[in-house]
């Protein structure tokens, strides 16, 4: 059997976001999952090592780099599409689980159960949680980095996801935003001070 699978998910890197909006620098998803990736290791580090947490943060990496899995599918549907309304919001959620249903059917049979709980996560998982406090974060730092060039077609979506992100139990979450957001806004020799 030729599996399709990791085919599928180099398509990401072809999938571009933010596309309902002016973009100084275009992102696509490939970008992006690397992105939640990392920050979402670094919240359950942050979690676990200064605010007694108990979360894998391995774990919570793998589920981040699969966690726009179906948007090989899918595509990419903007945020305020996505979320119109109740109907909208239902109907696209079950072609996501279709479309994560597919992409595991294109897995040899001896390798769905290893890969299946990442690519159709139990969104009740602690580390899945912070993988979606990840993803917000990194729409924020995408906000941040077109504000500081002077895009202002961010500023809502700034307002917006900063608040979602302030409304968070996580501790982890507030100090990932005081202590490494700032930096996204510098510019290079500013970093390298």
């Amino acid at each position: 059997m030729v599996s399709k699978f990791f085919a599928f998910l180099d398509r990401m890197k072809l999938i571009d976001r933010w596309a309902l909006m002016r973009n100084t620098s275009v992102e696509d998803v490939a970008q992006h999952t690397m992105q939640v990736a990392m920050i979402a290791h670094a919240l359950c580090v942050i979690e676990n090592k200064l605010f007694g947490g108990k979360l894998d943060a391995d774990k919570a990496a793998v589920l981040a780099l699969y966690h726009e899995s179906a948007e090989v599918v899918t595509g990419d549907l903007p945020t305020p599409v996505k979320y119109y309304d109740a109907d909208i919001n239902r109907a696209y959620k079950n072609i996501e689980h279709r479309a994560e249903q597919k992409l595991v059917d294109t897995l040899p049979d001896e390798l769905r159960d290893a890969f299946s709980p990442y690519v159709k996560p139990d969104k009740k998982n602690p580390e899945y949680a912070m993988v979606k406090r990840a993803d917000k974060m990194s729409a924020l730092i995408k906000c941040v980095e077109e504000l500081a060039v002077g895009n202002k077609e961010f500023e809502k979506a700034y307002d917006a996801t900063l608040a979602s992100l302030t409304d968070v139990p996580e501790k982890s979450v507030k100090y990932f935003l005081d202590v490494f957001v700032p930096a996204y806004s510098m510019s290079l020799d500013s970093l390298l001070d």
